[in-house]
């Protein structure tokens, strides 16, 4: 069994296939002691090294595809190690051996929610990239008036420093005073997209979270600094959006697959403030009432 070179560095979380073969081309990457070239293909025994350091791989067929979600609370950033010492989104998540956690996408510093790690680059690079205009959907709270014209402007587009920018869709859900909450749906995520398209209207965004990542969204009974791992059908569900072939081996198994049956005959109890305190009221009880 044998895998393209390039393949196998996009999927182990390196960089995507093109900045793989631009690495390759510069001679930078090398298959037992050889400099390697486009198209190579490599075998699960082989040594593999990018820029002289060795890197653990298997083979596609060999590898179960992983994601999970992480609930990401304010104050940690989006980064395996911080100069500072800041807590950091990677702390807390699960290990994995002879892999690595590939992050899709961020969320800066002061924003919490729905963050993606896979065990899967190659899915975690289209799940980015701006041409596959995989959505994000996003609870904010704002301070200021949003007025009918400038709800219309951010839905009709406007130029930020990085270029045109606007939200896909733009519904209020709640709030009191000068404190409202508003969803909104973007389909690039670039950075502070969200806060810098609501500046661009005199308004600030008090607090932003992220519920919605393509077909996932964030689950109610997963709190803050936790995790859960999705199982088969959600894995297939997010790659079949970005025109990934599925794989036998997916999503959940052994202790993971048994924490998660536990949590669903076990559930925590639903979040509640905020944004989720907007939502009560659409929430039935036990006795299928809504409040």
């Amino acid at each position: 069994m044998s895998e393209k070179l390039q393949k196998v560095l996009a999927r182990v979380g390196l960089g995507s296939r093109r900045h793989m073969e631009e690495a390759i081309i510069q001679g930078r990457v090398s298959v037992n002691g050889k400099i390697a070239e486009i198209g190579q293909r490599i075998e699960a025994t082989d040594e593999l090294r990018v820029d002289g350091r060795r890197v653990d791989f298997a083979l596609e067929e060999e590898t179960r595809r992983r994601v999970i979600i992480y609930y990401k609370p304010e104050g940690e950033i989006c980064s395996r190690q911080d100069p500072e010492g800041r807590p950091t989104v990677f702390d807390n998540l699960p290990n994995l051996r002879g892999e690595r956690w590939v992050m899709v996408g961020r969320l800066d510093i002061n924003s919490s929610g729905l963050l993606l790690f896979t065990n899967d680059g190659e899915l975690a690079n289209r799940l980015m990239h701006p041409s596959n205009e995989v959505e994000r959907e996003y609870a904010v709270r704002v301070m200021g008036e949003v007025t009918p014209a400038a709800r219309q402007a951010l839905l009709d587009g406007v130029t930020l420093d990085d270029g045109p920018a606007k939200f896909e869709s733009f519904t209020e859900v709640g709030g009191e005073g000068i404190n409202r909450w508003y969803q909104v749906v973007v389909k690039e995520g670039r950075n502070r997209e969200v806060r810098r398209l609501f500046e661009s209207q005199g308004l600030r965004v008090s607090r932003l979270l992220r519920i919605r990542y393509g077909t996932v969204s964030l689950p109610r009974q997963l709190h803050t600094g936790r995790w859960i791992e999705l199982d088969k059908d959600e894995i297939d569900g997010i790659t079949a959006l970005v025109k990934l072939k599925p794989r036998v081996g997916t999503g959940l198994y052994g202790l993971a697959k048994r924490r998660a049956e536990k949590m669903q005959d076990n559930p925590l109890p639903a979040r509640r403030g905020g944004f989720l305190r907007q939502q009560k009221r659409d929430v039935p009880d036990k006795r299928g009432h809504h409040e």
